[in-house]
């Protein structure tokens, strides 16, 4: 399948596929999220999040392979068609409107030919936009942190219960030891050795409470600092494949803030409307 330029790999199921296929298909290749295809035409698209908020609502009993993912997907897909010239700032503001994390290609026909995500925002802007803002312009200061030391169960559950990606794991002097994501779990699941005959698959039944967040956690902890070039924050993203940074002061180690791509998909938007602006000024005597 041909993927036009800034546009990541795509991967599709079809609608006959369950969840188990899904999960697989996001494992295996170290994504977030999965189309949903009939007649090579996009029908839904299915994350993370989504099968989350599934898996809460809904009261049967069945396996992950007994859900087909045409009872999952989100329909209401946000398009954008392949070759136009300002793609990326158009997929920068359909994010930034829809508080999506990815917008389907497609042809002029209406087939999928790719999908442009936060990353791919975030590569541009690392590429074009080098020392235009700071961290601290777009970072957020709110953030919401566990312990290492906290069980991966109770992790789990402040995730959730927030409807967040992350949290920003600290010792118990508050300096930060890491990040664990709901991909940090997908990535470590048990779930993949046994035959996909369960429901839970972040966090199996039979695992121990005594499991902590600080065994999901890297030894090596990234984190940028409130005046490093927002530029730079884009790169270690895309370079080390995480979605969010903790933003600390070297000096005493506190902590002050998070920055996503999320939040770089917010300042490219933003220098797309100042250059639009710009040149809108520059074309008058």
């Amino acid at each position: 399948m041909e993927v036009k330029q800034y546009s990541s790999p795509v991967f599709s199921l079809t609608m006959q596929n369950s969840l188990h296929d899904v999960l697989v298909l996001m494992q295996t290749n170290f994504i977030k999220r999965i189309v949903i295809t009939k007649d090579k035409k996009p029908v839904g698209i299915i994350t993370e999040r989504d099968i989350n908020r599934f898996l809460e609502k809904d009261n049967t009993s069945r396996h992950l392979d007994e859900i087909p993912t045409k009872e999952v997907m989100k329909k209401n897909l946000i398009l954008i068609t392949a070759g136009q010239m300002d793609h990326m700032g158009q997929c920068a503001a359909r994010m930034m409107t829809f508080k999506i994390g990815s917008i389907i290609v497609v042809n002029e026909e209406g087939d999928l030919v790719g999908i442009t995500t936060q990353t791919d925002i975030a590569r541009s802007y690392a590429a074009k936009y080098p020392g235009k803002y700071k961290v601290k312009d777009y970072m957020s200061e709110k953030v919401v942190t566990c312990r290492d030391s906290d069980s991966l169960r109770f992790a789990l559950e402040v995730i959730n219960k927030n409807d967040i990606s992350r949290l920003i794991a600290t010792n118990s002097n508050g300096n930060v030891k890491g990040v664990i994501t709901t991909n940090s779990f997908l990535k470590h699941s048990e779930y993949f050795k046994g035959t996909g005959k369960t429901r839970s698959y972040l966090l199996l039944e039979k695992s121990s409470d005594k499991r902590i967040v600080g065994e999901l956690i890297d030894d090596e902890i990234l984190v940028v600092e409130p005046d490093e070039d927002l530029a730079n924050a884009a790169s270690l993203m895309i370079k080390n494949n995480i979605s969010g940074i903790p933003v600390i002061v070297l000096e005493n180690k506190k902590l002050v803030g998070v920055v996503t791509k999320f939040d770089i998909v917010r300042a490219f938007s933003n220098v797309m409307v100042y250059s639009e602006l710009l040149e809108k000024y520059r074309a008058f005597p």
